[in-house]
Formats: structure tokens, sequence, C-alpha cells
């Protein structure tokens, strides 16, 4: 694992965006010439919001993967982040400006269908962390900085869900993706102490 952190370690930033965005414009051009089938629209939108899921599950394994196998992914963390929310932008504006298209109806879907509505707040919750994703804003933030970057939690829950409840039927890979993000989540929580504790005496 030493040997591949030192690869990682020279790779620059800039290439991760690069190679992140790279599906962005070659998606959206399979999707205007057919390359997508016979749905285009409904296909670039699916496209986008699952690029966006694996994002966001990436980072959010970033810190779990230092600590149980150390890999060290920490300086591509905020790439991550970034492109997170890029996919999640694309695939929102594909529904508002190729899917809906009706401002009324837009604010109706939102309010009567549950899956628009948990995706919307998952997207809301992640547009501070996308504004505060730069240096300046960690130094004029300070330690609330930190605090403010927890809200990527409940936003991948609600992501998750939103992928769970817009799919119809019973389908696996909604299912996967969302107890992935539960897991990665879960993997954060403290182990308490006084559990380990009385694991301790049993064992003597």
């Amino acid at each position: 694992m030493q040997r591949l952190n030192q690869i990682l370690r020279r790779i620059p930033v800039w290439a991760v965006y690069v190679a992140g965005l790279i599906p962005m414009p070659w998606l959206f051009y399979q999707g205007m010439t057919g390359g997508l089938g016979f749905e285009p629209i409904e296909a670039l939108e699916h496209e986008y919001g699952e690029l966006a899921l694996k994002f966001l599950i990436l980072g959010l394994a970033v810190s779990p993967l230092r600590k149980i196998i150390g890999l060290n992914l920490m300086k591509f963390r905020r790439a991550i982040g970034v492109l997170t929310v890029s996919y999640a932008g694309c695939h929102l504006l594909v529904w508002l400006a190729l899917d809906v298209q009706v401002p009324s109806q837009i604010w109706a879907d939102i309010i009567k269908r549950p899956y628009i509505t948990v995706g919307i707040a998952a997207f809301v919750l992640m547009l501070p962390l996308a504004v505060t994703s730069n240096n300046a804003s960690v130094r004029w933030l300070g330690a609330a900085w930190r605090r403010l970057h927890k809200l990527v939690y409940p936003a991948a829950v609600l992501a998750g869900l939103h992928y769970v409840l817009l799919t119809k039927g019973f389908q696996i890979e909604p299912l996967v993706y969302f107890l992935l993000i539960v897991g990665l989540l879960l993997l954060r929580l403290p182990f308490p102490s006084n559990m380990v504790g009385s694991r301790r005496a049993d064992s003597a």
C-alpha cells in the first residue's frame, strides 16, 4: 500500500478533475446523437445522476480507506466532492431543461413526487459544500468549515434514498448504492469506549 500511496502522491489534483469531467461532454454528445438509446433524455439524466452517486460514495470512502487499509486519497477528496456536485447539477439541469421544461410543472413535481423532493433536498445541502470547497473559505470559516461540511452526511443519505424511490419495482442496484452510503457513514461512528472495556473484561 505504501508503494501505491507514493504513486498517488505523484498524480496532480488537476488530473483528477480532467479525468472526472471527461464523461460529462461525452455523455451529452451520446445523448444528442442517439448513442443512449430510444429515450436519450431519460438515459442522460440517469447517467449523470449515477456518476454523481459514484463520486459521492468515493468521497465518503476516503477516510475509511485510509483508516482500514492505509490507502491515502485525502489530497483528492476536494476534487471528488466538486465532481459529485457537478454531476448532480448536470442531473438536475437535464431534468429541468430537457425533461420537464415547464416551470409550473417543475414546482408541482417537487411538491407531489417524493423522490424529486428528496433529490432536491440533497442537492440543496450539497450547494454550500461546493461553494466553500476552496482555501479561502477554509481560512474564513475556520472551525465552522468542518461543521458545515458535515452536511455531506444527510445529503448522501437523501441522494441514496432519491435513487431508491425513483426506481419502479424492486431493483438491486439502487439498494446497493444506498447500503454502501449507510455502511460508509456507520464506519464514521465512534466505537463506545465502555463497550471496548467490557469486551476486554469478558475476555479476561
